[in-house]
């Protein structure tokens, strides 16, 4: 089924205009939730850049700002492993390019690893009860150092002047009618293409529990090749290519591509039959920080079912909490997630086989 995100808000160049006036204090006081304005208190929270940035700027920092009297610095971050290299690298230097850092699953465990998260103190983190436990990050200890932020998913997108009629199908990017067409995610470990060819030609994820496995998908996986126009690292190149129709097809972030619907972009975004591939971003504090009491109030404010229904209407990201405790709407929620399973990553696999894949990935698919 193919959904068009944020078809009923504005121009989000406009709403970029919008500043954190009376109507964003109102907003914010009509939460209701108990949080202490402080004063002249500073945060430096990294999201991903491009549209997904603006809207934070545009739709929560405001109003967090105006209900915590906590100004924010906004940090636009790379995508992959990019941003878990600069915190780790800026950590040992006792540096904190950003306090609070959304970061996707596999960069979140990595970190763990290397203990770069800090632990939160979970009495300052009311809200978080709130959140589906599975979206809940801890050490070995038990100590909370992710708290989800959002949910996304990787749909197949297409140009609608160059492909009027949706795909139906992941295995549709194998076909003849998308030869040199494809715009795909450079990275083994997120682009997830290993987890889509699985679902898609071995009936499900369960083959990839070996190397056998994995380099029996590869090979399938690689016949792709001839379609690909695009191995992509930086998103805005491929968002800009998907609008223009120089590269017309593709994976790409649901909530993204919605956003650029509404902006009168011929784009759209499917979830093929197979499912969507649904990831997240989870909130973690460097250990370089000095901040960790203004960033808890923040993870806290973001746990609210009033500031998780805002991000589905004006980010288009799906909810970290149970559908039951938000108030969308059947059709808001349609909007930004699905009825349809989803594909879920192998996160163990990349934990597990990392070099080895990446190896693999760049003999056979990427070179």
């Amino acid at each position: 089924m193919s959904r068009t995100l944020y078809r009923y808000s504005p121009s989000r160049r406009r709403l970029l205009q919008v500043g954190a006036g009376g109507a964003a204090l109102a907003a914010a006081s009509s939460l209701g939730a108990p949080f202490v304005r402080a004063q002249s208190r500073s945060l430096k929270i990294g999201t991903y850049g491009g549209y997904f940035e603006e809207s934070f700027v545009s739709h929560i920092y405001p109003d967090f700002t105006a209900a915590t009297g906590i100004e924010v610095e906004s940090i636009p971050e790379p995508t992959g492993e990019a941003w878990l290299v600069q915190l780790q690298t800026a950590a040992r230097a006792g540096e904190a390019p950003a306090d609070v850092s959304m970061m996707a699953v596999g960069p979140l465990l990595r970190g763990a690893n290397a203990g770069l998260w800090q632990a939160f103190d979970e009495s300052a983190l009311p809200n978080a009860a709130n959140v589906i436990p599975d979206f809940l990050s801890r050490y070995d200890d038990g100590g909370l150092y992710g708290v989800a932020a959002v949910v996304w998913y990787i749909t197949f997108v297409t140009n609608t002047e160059t492909f009027p009629e949706a795909p139906a199908s992941w295995g549709d990017m194998w076909g003849e009618d998308y030869r040199n067409s494809l715009g795909l995610l450079a990275l083994a470990s997120n682009s997830f293409l290993l987890e889509i060819t699985a679902a898609t030609f071995f009936g499900g994820t369960a083959i990839l529990d070996s190397e056998e496995g994995i380099l029996e998908v590869m090979a399938k996986l690689e016949e792709v090749k001839p379609n690909v126009a695009l191995w992509y690292r930086d998103e805005g190149q491929f968002q800009n290519a998907l609008q223009t129709g120089e590269v017309p097809a593709g994976q790409y972030y649901h909530d993204v591509t919605g956003l650029a619907a509404a902006d009168g972009f011929p784009v759209r975004s499917t979830f093929p039959r197979e499912g969507g591939v649904s990831d997240r971003g989870s909130w973690a504090v460097t250990s370089a920080s000095e901040k960790l009491e203004e960033a808890q109030v923040f993870i806290d404010y973001m746990c609210q079912p009033e500031i998780q229904d805002t991000l589905s209407l004006k980010v288009g990201t799906a909810p970290i909490i149970p559908r039951e405790q938000t108030g969308l709407s059947d059709e808001d929620f349609a909007a930004v997630s699905s009825d349809i399973p989803p594909i879920i990553p192998r996160y163990d696999m990349y934990l597990e086989r990392g070099d080895w894949i990446n190896e693999q990935w760049t003999r056979m698919i990427t070179s």
